[in-house]
């Protein structure tokens, strides 16, 4: 996907990762991408064909930089990286250890001290007997990640970090310092897949395994990124991945699985915008569907759309978050049928250079989502702007603004965006099924 040359077909104006670009609305232009002058392209859907699998791992022996978080499944790629014979360097990078400087007039994250991963991390790479670098990024991580992550949550948007971590802080550094070092390739432990076509072109691709699949996050990886990015688990499911590990004897077989986000104590992200967002918590108002007062919260931060415990009103009959208003600090709820929706607009969109408008995809607006069929277009507006509206066939519960939406075509991942709002309530099914799944932090 992405970028790289000059793509045939029509250029769509205004819908890359920049602020305030292509009249999308209410772009905060939070998580931005820097200038990269990559672009979105589109041919004809319709005469794709299917990539073909050449491995999740290069068949002649390379130099490869493999990240290793300190966890087991960055772990075993890069024990089978180097099982299978290539010249492997493990790179971990510091990002978050709760023991950061707070910038002027911030206090500290909340919470305890995160454990430190680089130091697991090194006890791999020593048992595998491969060199070690670690990398401090926390200044970077801190401004490219973080801080947009505290900013979406105290304008009432639920922001997904993973997505814009793993493309604008991870990937780049490790490509830049493969580049650097004269590696030809990077990996990582996600659970998904790099194929190539005929043509040698790659896409990404959901794991094979199914069991977990990690290609949501990675859809904004471009052509240039993916050409070089292995990943040694797409073929595995967790379980065979930590049997491997206790085989291998690797010092973290054992260890827990990560917490949801790894800058957050306790997975508690309201305690941590809190904590890195001194003053500027407000107070507002709690509304019912017709507009009416009927509370009051601590703070819109607290909030994300569909959410149903812990409102501090009881309206008598089950109620919901239908909206958040940063604006006005407002919250305002509803019964479940006002959850439902089928327009969405998006912004920060990437599609792979052979996607076209209009698009019929089945899209995937959470991580723990699944899949419903859509069509996605691209709109031209009052002002002759272009956008891009994402149209479900059928009504969708909790579309939460700030998530990702993420377009597939059976396996493969097309591309995606960010979802900026809804565009209409329609009214729900006829006898709607409930959605547990909730947005990702």
């Amino acid at each position: 996907m992405g970028a790289g040359g000059p793509a045939p077909g029509r250029r769509a104006g205004g819908t890359g990762g920049r602020r305030g670009g292509g009249g999308l609305g209410m772009d905060l232009g939070l998580y931005s991408e820097p200038a990269m002058g990559f672009y979105i392209g589109f041919t004809d859907f319709a005469m794709l064909t299917p990539a073909a699998v050449v491995g999740n791992t290069p068949s002649s022996p390379s130099k490869i930089l493999v990240a290793m978080s300190g966890g087991v499944d960055s772990a075993v790629a890069a024990a089978r990286l180097a099982k299978a014979g290539h010249q492997v360097t493990g790179v971990t990078l510091r990002l978050w250890d709760g023991l950061r400087a707070a910038p002027a007039g911030r206090a500290g994250p909340a919470g305890a001290p995160l454990p430190d991963h680089a130091d697991d991390a090194h006890q791999v790479a020593e048992s595998l007997g491969i060199p070690h670098q670690i990398i401090d990024h926390r200044e970077l991580f801190a401004r490219d990640v973080v801080d947009p992550f505290v900013e979406a949550y105290l304008s009432g948007i639920t922001p997904s970090p993973c997505v814009y971590c793993n493309r604008l802080v991870k990937i780049q550094t490790l490509l830049r310092l493969a580049d650097e070092l004269g590696a030809d390739a990077i990996a990582t432990g996600h659970y998904a897949q790099v194929r190539r076509d005929e043509h040698g072109h790659p896409s990404l691709h959901r794991s094979r395994a199914g069991t977990k699949d990690q290609s949501y996050f990675l859809y904004r990886l471009v052509a240039d990124q993916l050409d070089r990015l292995l990943l040694p688990l797409g073929d595995s499911d967790k379980q065979q991945v930590r049997a491997e590990a206790a085989a291998l004897g690797l010092p973290n077989a054992a260890k827990q699985e990560s917490q949801e986000l790894c800058f957050v104590a306790d997975d508690d992200y309201v305690a941590f915008v809190e904590a890195q967002a001194p003053g500027r918590i407000r107070s507002g108002p709690i509304l019912d569907a017709e507009g009416h007062t009927i509370g009051t919260h601590p703070g819109i931060h607290r909030f994300t759309v569909g959410q149903r415990r812990g409102l501090g009103v009881a309206l008598g009959s089950p109620a919901y978050v239908t909206q958040i208003d940063g604006a006005r600090h407002a919250i305002k709820l509803g019964a479940a049928a006002e959850l439902y929706a089928s327009r969405v607009l998006l912004t920060d969109t990437t599609f792979g250079n052979d996607v076209t408008f209009p698009l019929t995809a089945e899209v995937q607006i959470r991580s723990q989502h699944r899949a419903v069929p859509a069509t996605i277009v691209s709109e031209s507006t009052a002002g002759g702007d272009r956008q891009v509206v994402l149209n479900f066939q059928s009504p969708v519960r909790a579309i939460s603004p700030g998530q990702a939406a993420v377009a597939y075509h059976g396996d493969r991942v097309l591309g995606g965006g960010r979802i900026v709002r809804t565009l209409d309530t329609p009214a729900p099914p006829a006898d709607p099924s409930p959605d547990h799944d909730t947005p990702d932090p």
